[in-house]
């Protein structure tokens, strides 16, 4: 029988002396190669040509210094050099080492290919005139997030050269600038551009990992995002043309958030490819069992070891290099809840290595969101990360779809909801039952799409997946989407499903941008994209997923709609609270918050739960701390028959002010005025904004 006992002890220390310079530094005698392996018995430094990756000019031993880091220092060690690591060590369970493999150093800057088993690490010089230019550091209650694939974004813009399609510079072209600005987000968070390799089995089908969740490098930018003269002209090239990018969004105000996967890496499960972490030392750097069997909570063959000094620190110090010296704003860490386990392979929150990223002075400021969870054994773990995180909120994402889309489905069936409108009011004011008051609202980032799962549209156009063209058979992909049809399954010319679905897009972004949180935008969803019911494509680099930019009439009044919302949010602080509200006592900037139903009484119990009554109003008043006092009123109406709301009598309150309804095709500034008691009426499943006066 195979024991659990894990190989490696926990992190003693992050910050040992003895784990600093790892990789290439210069020094006055030439390069400088430091290497981390707890196990092996013979590193060697292998030097190519600089033009020729199978032209080897000198193999140089590396000696150990302490600490289990192994140094050598050569003149032949310079910018531009084409290096790999060689490493022998012992035989037996766990140990992989193998003296001939070619192996990238795990601290590169750079890298050069010409397929997954000839990689090379290149040593560079990552100088770079950032001409003053500073991060924005936008407040996190005022941050609106657009998630993006950088080249699915940019590939088929009409007002980009071609050249620059798909590139780190078509970001960062004027033309895209001007549009994400005038959308009004503030922060674009970028799917995976660490270097990444697409797994064998995608090669054989034909197909490619797109999404980019398959690291080979936590250091290097992914080069085939570069333009075509800079990866000519090599890795340093790539790093100046992805800091131009950097530099060019900053100076526009808008973040850079990178989604990184730390979690697991490229070389798969015990026999899959082998280029680097498995050759240096397989035992500290990926979970396992004391027979060498991996322990794989990830779900893509490995788990990256956190409960080592090694795997632990290699994460800090890329983290430390991304924020600094390529002036990254925030980390959305991919299936975070691999790095918050412990070296019995469980989750803490109190995890050494989740502590100190929000402690590590060379990470101050920067955003921390996490995605809760992995698929190990206790791997849901949203709301348990600590004071200083946020957190994707997948319990907002199926309340919000549910209540607009399934519990609507369902009453079309069965004459009423499962459910009353409780659930969603809480998601709507921040998600108290899931963030405690010391982490507040603005530990929620709230989203309802993202790169993984249906689009917006997909999702009010389909009840399935459809994911044949992935080549698994449909088999891939999640079956519970919490989406609806509204009769139809996929394309339709039916006007009456087509205008249904357009509203219920309308209802999804405004709950999204009007709820307390940070809200996280699907790059493609502010027009309605679709990616034809497939609700997996990661492995389609293709016009499937490349955005297009010719839209209909009817897509540029949703857009017009989201630029609508996301002025609305910065223009009210009532709308986004820093903190949650303490009961009978003002705290500075939360809002104060209360809820109404149609006849304008405060809700009842019954009102609350009872799945025939899904119509409330609320009222959320800012208690003022930077900004002035601000209030606003919220209708939301959830069954498909209209109904006439009253509106409240508040003390204070004369007048209510329309700013915003998703019953209109096309956004209005400013609709109508009304009086506490005026009547409203509100059509089926719909909502309307009020700034109460």
């Amino acid at each position: 029988m195979v024991s659990p006992t894990p190989t490696t002890d926990a992190p003693a220390g992050l910050l040992s002396p003895a784990l600093d310079d790892l990789g290439v530094t210069y020094t006055s005698d030439g390069g400088r190669l430091r290497v981390w392996s707890g196990h092996a018995d013979g590193i060697e430094l292998v030097i190519f040509d600089d033009t020729d990756l199978d032209w080897i000019i000198d193999t140089i031993p590396l000696r150990l210094v302490g600490g289990s880091v192994w140094e050598v220092t050569t003149p032949l060690l310079r910018p531009g050099t084409r290096y790999a690591i060689r490493v022998s060590g012992p035989t037996g369970p766990g140990n992989t080492f193998n003296p001939r493999t070619l192996l990238l150093d795990p601290y590169a800057r750079g890298l050069v290919s010409g397929g997954f088993s000839d990689w090379r690490s290149v040593a560079i010089d990552g100088s770079f005139d950032w001409g003053g230019v500073q991060k924005p550091r936008v407040p996190l209650d005022r941050t609106v997030i657009y998630e993006e694939h950088l080249k699915g974004l940019t590939k088929r813009h009409p007002a980009i050269t071609p050249a620059l399609h798909g590139t780190y510079a078509g970001l960062a072209n004027p033309a895209m600038i001007e549009y994400l600005q005038g959308l009004g987000v503030t922060s674009v968070e970028l799917l995976p551009v660490h270097a990444f390799a697409s797994e064998p089995r995608l090669h054989q089908l034909g197909l490619s990992n797109y999404w980019g969740y398959n690291t080979l490098n936590f250091f290097t930018p992914h080069a085939a995002y570069a333009t075509e003269a800079s990866r000519r002209e090599g890795p340093e090239a790539i790093l100046r043309e992805f800091k131009g990018m950097v530099r060019l969004l900053h100076e526009a105000g808008l973040e850079v958030i990178l989604d990184v996967v730390y979690n697991h890496t490229a070389e798969e499960g015990v026999g899959g490819p082998r280029s680097s972490f498995r050759g240096i030392d397989n035992r500290s750097y990926y979970r396992q069992l004391d027979d060498g069997t991996y322990v794989d909570e990830t779900g893509c063959g490995n788990a990256v070891n956190t409960a080592t000094d090694a795997s632990a620190r290699l994460i800090l110090d890329s983290l430390r290099y991304w924020a600094n010296d390529l002036q990254i704003d925030g980390f959305r860490f991919d299936l975070a809840a691999t790095l918050g386990r412990d070296a019995q392979h469980h989750f803490t929150p109190d995890h050494p290595l989740l502590r100190t990223i929000l402690d590590d002075p060379a990470l101050a400021d920067v955003k921390m969101i996490a995605e809760p969870w992995d698929v190990g054994m206790g791997g849901w773990q949203t709301g348990n990360f600590g004071a200083g995180w946020s957190e994707w909120n997948d319990r907002y994402r199926d309340r919000v779809r549910n209540f607009w889309l399934s519990d609507v489905d369902y009453a079309r069936r069965a004459s009423t909801a499962p459910v009353g409108i409780g659930g969603f009011a809480t998601r709507l004011a921040g998600s108290s039952n899931t963030f405690s008051h010391e982490r507040g609202p603005l530990a929620s980032v709230n989203f309802v799409t993202a790169h993984d799962g249906f689009t917006l549209r997909d999702l009010v156009s389909y009840d399935v997946k459809h994911n044949l063209a992935n080549g698994e058979q449909n088999r891939d992909g999640a079956d519970t989407n919490r989406s609806f049809n509204h009769g139809a399954e996929g394309p339709t010319d039916d006007p009456h499903i087509l205008a249904t679905r357009r509203k219920a897009m309308r209802n999804l972004l405004g709950t999204l941008l009007l709820s307390s949180g940070i809200p996280m935008l699907t790059a493609g969803d502010e027009f309605g994209r679709t990616q034809r019911g497939n609700n997996n494509a990661y492995c389609h680099d293709s016009t499937l997923t490349w955005l297009s930019w010719d839209h209909a009439d009817w897509q540029k009044d949703l857009q017009a709609h989201v630029r609508r919302l996301i002025t609305l949010r910065g223009e009210n602080p009532a709308l986004r609270p820093i903190r949650f509200a303490v009961q009978d006592r003002p705290t500075p900037s939360a809002s104060v918050m209360d809820w109404y139903d149609e006849s304008g009484a405060m809700m009842s119990i019954d009102r609350w739960t009872n799945p025939a009554h899904r119509t409330l109003q609320y009222v959320a008043a800012s208690t003022p701390e930077h900004e002035a006092f601000n209030r606003i009123l919220l209708m939301v109406h959830g069954n498909e028959s209209p109904i006439d709301v009253t509106l409240p009598d508040i003390e204070g309150v004369t007048r209510y002010v329309e700013l915003w309804s998703s019953i209109d095709e096309r956004p209005a500034e400013i609709a109508e005025t009304y009086e506490p008691g005026d009547l409203v009426p509100l059509p089926g499943t719909s909502m309307r904004l009020f700034r109460a006066e």
